[in-house]
C-alpha cells in the first residue's frame, strides 16, 4: 500500500543489456521524484513555489558503452536510432550527459529502472535524466557541479517539456524542500516532521492543456485569474512560514485554500477534488491538487507522521490507484 510502484518486468533490464562483450566502462546513478506542495500555476504568474523530494519513489539507471547505443526501460527496448518520440527526452539525457563527459553518444547504452509514473506530476522525465547524468558521471569518473548537472537535466527536461521551470530538475536532486521564487532556488527549514500521503487518481495530468485554460480564462475574466493567482502566492508564504514553524495545522489550511483557488481557475477535476475531499474526511489536515492538474495526483498533509498509513488506507478504499507515503524530517 505505502510502497513505491513496482515494474510489472521482474527482471531487471541490466540482465537484459549485460551480456555484450562490447561493454567498456560502466556507472550506475539514481534520482528521486518530486512533488510541488503549493503554488503551481502561480509561479507561472511570477509567484513563488515550494516543492519537496519524493525518495519513496526513484529513477536508477545503468550506464555501459557499446558499440551502438541503445535503450533498455519500460517504455522501450531497442536500439536509440529506432527509438519512439515517448523515449526522446532519454536520448537527449544521453547525448548530453556524454558529450559532457567525454563519451561518443552513439555508443552508450542504458539501462532505466523507474517506480516514478509518467505524466503524473512527480518529475519522472527530470528523474530519468538526473540519474542518466549522474551514471554518465560515475562510468566516466568526471565529476560535475551541480550547476553542470541542472543545465544537464534541463536539456533533457526541454525536450519533454518545452520550457520547463527547472523546478523538477533542482528537487530531484534535492534532499530538502526547496523554495522556487523569481528565479532563485533556496532550501527551506522545516521545524518539525510532516508526514504526506500522495494519491494518483490513475489519469495523466496535462500541464499544456492546464496552462492554455489559465490563459485563456485570464483573457476573458483577468481579475479572477489575478486574484487567484495572488492569493496562491501569499497563500505559498504562509506555507513557508508553518513548515518552519512545524505548524500542520496551518500549512494543512494553507494547503486547503490553494486547492479552491485552483478550482476557481479551472485546472482541477472532478477526480482530484474527490480524493481531496476523502483525505479531509479521514483526518487530513490539509490536501490539494499538485502539478498541472486536470488528473494526475493530490498531495494531503497527514495530522501526524504516524497517520500517514490510516490517510493512505483510506484514499486507497477511495478509489486511489496508487499512494506513496513519506516523511518530511525535521531540519537538523
Amino acid at each position: 500500500m505505502n510502497q513505491p510502484l513496482r515494474s510489472e518486468h521482474p527482471e531487471t533490464a541490466s540482465i537484459r543489456i549485460s551480456g555484450s562483450p562490447a561493454v567498456r566502462a560502466t556507472g550506475a546513478g539514481r534520482a528521486h521524484g518530486k512533488v510541488i506542495l503549493i503554488g503551481e500555476h502561480a509561479v507561472v504568474y511570477g509567484q513563488p513555489a515550494i516543492a519537496l523530494p519524493v525518495t519513496t519513489a526513484e529513477a536508477e539507471v545503468e550506464v555501459e558503452l557499446y558499440d551502438s547505443a541503445r535503450i533498455d526501460s519500460d517504455l522501450y527496448v531497442g536500439f536509440s536510432e529506432t527509438a519512439p518520440d515517448q523515449v526522446a527526452p532519454v536520448i537527449a539525457a544521453v547525448r548530453a550527459a556524454s558529450e559532457a563527459v567525454g563519451f561518443d553518444p552513439e555508443r552508450v547504452g542504458v539501462a532505466i529502472r523507474s517506480t516514478i509514473p509518467v505524466g503524473r506530476g512527480l518529475g519522472s522525465s527530470a528523474a530519468v535524466a538526473a540519474a542518466i547524468v549522474d551514471a554518465a558521471s560515475d562510468a566516466s569518473g568526471v565529476v560535475l557541479s551541480a550547476d553542470e548537472r541542472y543545465e544537464l537535466i534541463q536539456a533533457s527536461e526541454r525536450v519533454a517539456h518545452g520550457t520547463p521551470s527547472g523546478i523538477d530538475a533542482r528537487t530531484v536532486v534535492s534532499d530538502s524542500p526547496l523554495l522556487f521564487a523569481q528565479g532563485e532556488v533556496a532550501p527551506l527549514r522545516v521545524g518539525a516532521s510532516f508526514g504526506f500521503v500522495i494519491a494518483d487518481t490513475g489519469a495523466p495530468s496535462s500541464t499544456a492543456q492546464a496552462l492554455a485554460g489559465v490563459r485563456a480564462l485570464q483573457e476573458t475574466q483577468p481579475g479572477l485569474v489575478e486574484g487567484a493567482v495572488e492569493r496562491i502566492g501569499e497563500l505559498t508564504a504562509d506555507a513557508r512560514t508553518a513548515l518552519a514553524a512545524g505548524d500542520a495545522a496551518a500549512l494543512g489550511e494553507a494547503m486547503a485554500e490553494a486547492h479552491r483557488n485552483l478550482r476557481r481557475i479551472d485546472v482541477s477535476a472532478p477526480s482530484l477534488d474527490g480524493l481531496v475531499s476523502a483525505a479531509r474526511k479521514a483526518g487530513a489536515a490539509g490536501a490539494k491538487l499538485t502539478g498541472g492538474g486536470l488528473g494526475g495526483c493530490i498531495i494531503a498533509l497527514a495530522a501526524s507522521p504516524e497517520a500517514t498509513g490510516e490517510l493512505a488506507d483510506a484514499l486507497e478504499q477511495e478509489g486511489a490507484a496508487r499512494v506513496w507515503s513519506m516523511t518530511l524530517e525535521a531540519t537538523r
